[in-house]
């Protein structure tokens, strides 16, 4: 009789939990869901979409959009957030009115300087907004850079990085992050004979 009842036993067909172990088990045509395994479904795509930013008509994130993600990732620096997402989000825009060949229309371009201590979350801002936009994203080090790179590294090979951050993709490269680390330090090394 314990094997006729065993037979009448349903399972999760994700995690193998039975119906007696659940609160809730939803039948499909073919397989079974708990109620956990469906929580947890809802809690990955949560946060798939979280990490993904909501594109908009003119495929510009909102700065709104831009700085709550930033707040996911990067604790403090609020105002230097706030500041990135507006530049962030008008830069886009900017180039989305280019491409469309908006005659009257002319947005100024901007570049930012972020200035604090070691270890204040500038770099880890810029790498987050190149991950939550999709861009790809290189780095330098200003004092390794010289005008025509006899010595240290010249601008060409910067670009060369991002190119193959991009993958070679010249469209993806021309829409990514150059950081160009450690600017203050060249003052000093130009006041050292």
């Amino acid at each position: 009789m314990s094997d006729k009842n065993n037979k009448n036993i349903l399972y999760c067909s994700f995690c193998g939990k039975s119906q007696h172990e659940v609160k809730k088990l939803i039948a499909g045509p073919t397989v079974f869901i708990c109620d956990e395994c469906v929580e947890l479904c809802m809690d990955i795509i949560k946060e798939e979409n979280k990490n993904s930013l909501v594109k908009h008509q003119e495929g510009v994130p909102t700065p709104r959009e831009i700085c709550t993600i930033l707040d996911d990732y990067v604790i403090g620096q609020t105002y230097a957030k706030e500041v990135l997402s507006v530049a962030v989000h008008n830069h886009y825009k900017r180039l989305s009115h280019e491409s469309k060949n908006t005659k009257g229309v002319e947005l100024s371009k901007s570049n930012i300087l972020l200035v604090g201590p070691t270890g204040c979350g500038k770099t880890l801002l810029a790498q987050t907004l190149a991950r939550i936009l999709e861009v790809p994203f290189t780095m330098a080090d200003a004092t390794t850079l010289t005008e025509a790179g006899y010595v240290g590294e010249d601008v060409e090979n910067i670009i060369l990085k991002l190119l193959q951050a991009a993958d070679y993709n010249v469209e993806k490269a021309q829409r990514g992050i150059v950081y160009i680390d450690e600017v203050d330090k060249i003052s000093r090394k130009s006041e050292n004979p």
